[in-house]
């Protein structure tokens, strides 16, 4: 059996139409919806099917770009209108209604509209409402392509600026904290076994050396985002005669994009932001996996406060580190967005696709996660007891002085790898009889090596290890506040 198309589309509309009565959604409305009031609905014959409204509409999360939008299109007319391309009435109209329609969306009284398929359509639809012929002449010289990726990047660049504040934030309190246990002696792992001796503050600006990285890697990602795409049109750039450098100045992108196909196709720079994100929560995992740790009964290392643990709906006695574990699992979702970001892009030609309206709902989430993190994060830090004590008998635990033994008899003369192998039988010695390092007498000590005096117990302390570690860098007390120091003098330069 043949079919014409028109037949099939007939076809196909009355079984749609059936089922929708089925489940209950019948009614007088057709499921076309018109295309004659779209902007772009001039070359077209056939309505737009209700579904496909539904199914393409971004103005419900892109909506969150207006103001990008609005202060790029502001510019946009500037420049149009410096360039003779409008006259300065329309230019001043064109600047005018888009105030108004700024303050509308800042008040909630801005009349959204899902037919209008995004936040571009809907602001330049109600600049025409507001002041006629002229908001027509605002999508001169440039398209939705350029103009979305314009918004994408000043909203980037704002993104960036705002977590970076906080970051700061951040560290200035953990430095903070630090400076008050810089000769708080707890123990250092590695495997989650007890390695040797460190200062608690050692521990807690090491998160502030990580968290410094993030800082910097999110002002290198700046650096690539603040670049201009407008003028990019389409693809292939204008015929007008535009001054892009005049609207990059406005807006206050460094410089232009080089390559219109370029400009308008890659979103490597909200990947790249993304990445830089992805790999900032893993720290705030890293940190939150510490301290569950450390306020477990097992370690009792530090109290998070009431305020950031909750308890248990069948056991009354519990208190539960749920927001130290809430920011390890965000970190699994903020890395789902960098892979949702990657595949969306790796197989698209250029120049610009419609895949690329997926981008924004991965990276909106991500920044507010981000956002979020950092605040919990930062106010947890405050709530923080330290139980010095406990902490103190822990590094006495699991023979964590034992490297110190090794290196004394380094400088006695004795090659390290022998000396290792002296340490490690007198650590079987000691574990065999329940005894920590220091509790092994002289005599003991020295059927491992003749090269151990009686001088050997100074190097065997908690507090001789890690004021030994005397270097930059290093776990000694002074090396912690000189640290402290010279954190406190960078983050204030910011």
């Amino acid at each position: 059996m043949c079919f014409s198309q028109d037949h099939l589309k007939d076809l196909f509309s009355n079984k749609l139409v059936a089922a929708n009565a089925c489940r209950g959604k019948s009614n007088a409305k057709s499921n076309l919806t018109m295309t004659k009031g779209k902007l772009w609905g001039g070359r077209f014959e056939d309505d737009t099917d209700d579904s496909v409204e539904q199914f393409t509409a971004s103005e419900h999360f892109d909506r969150r770009l207006a103001k990008f939008d609005i202060a790029g299109s502001v510019a946009h007319a500037r420049m149009l209108g410096a360039q003779g391309i409008l006259s300065e009435k329309e230019t001043k109209a064109i600047v005018e209604g888009l105030t108004t329609i700024g303050k509308e969306i800042d008040e909630q009284r801005f009349p959204w509209s899902a037919s209008l398929e995004d936040v571009h359509m809907n602001i330049e639809s109600r600049l025409t409402e507001l002041i006629g012929d002229a908001g027509k002449k605002l999508h001169t010289a440039r398209s939705r392509n350029d103009q979305v990726a314009t918004d994408m990047r000043l909203f980037v660049r704002d993104a960036i600026d705002e977590l970076q504040a906080r970051i700061t934030v951040l560290q200035l309190a953990l430095v903070e904290i630090a400076a008050t246990h810089a000769d708080t002696i707890m123990p250092g792992f590695t495997h989650l076994q007890p390695a040797q001796p460190v200062t608690c503050g050692h521990h807690l600006l090491a998160w502030v050396e990580m968290l410094e990285r993030d800082w910097q890697r999110l002002t290198s990602c700046r650096e690539r985002t603040n670049v201009l795409p407008l003028g990019a049109a389409a693809l292939a750039g204008t015929s007008f005669g535009i001054d892009q450098q005049m609207t990059a100045d406005e807006l206050g992108f460094k410089t232009v994009m080089r390559n219109s196909l370029d400009a308008v196709s890659d979103r490597d720079f909200v990947i790249e932001f993304t990445a830089a994100l992805a790999i900032m929560a893993t720290h705030f995992s890293r940190i939150a996996e510490d301290l569950v740790l450390w306020s477990s009964e097992r370690f009792g290392f530090v109290d998070l406060g009431d305020a950031f643990c909750t308890g248990s709906s069948i056991m009354p006695q519990k208190k539960n580190p749920d927001v130290a574990e809430l920011l390890r699992g965000k970190t699994g979702r903020m890395i789902g967005h960098l892979v949702a970001l990657l595949v969306l892009m790796k197989g698209q030609p250029l120049a610009y696709n419609r895949d690329n309206q997926e981008d924004k709902e991965p990276l909106f989430d991500s920044v507010d996660t981000a956002l979020a993190s950092v605040d919990v994060l930062t106010k947890m830090m405050g709530q923080m007891v330290f139980d010095k004590d406990k902490m103190y008998d822990a590094a006495a635990k699991g023979y964590t002085t034992a490297t110190d033994l090794a290196d004394y008899l380094v400088r006695k003369g004795v090659p390290f790898r022998d000396a290792h192998d002296a340490v490690g039988r007198s650590v079987a010695a000691a574990d065999a009889s329940g005894l920590a390092l220091t509790d092994l007498s002289l005599d003991t000590l020295q059927k491992f090596s003749e090269k151990i005096d009686a001088d050997v117990f100074q190097v065997l302390t908690l507090e001789g290890s890690v004021a030994a570690r005397d270097h930059p860098g290093g776990t000694a007390p002074n090396r912690v506040r000189s640290a402290v120091a010279e954190a406190r003098t960078r983050l204030a330069q910011r």
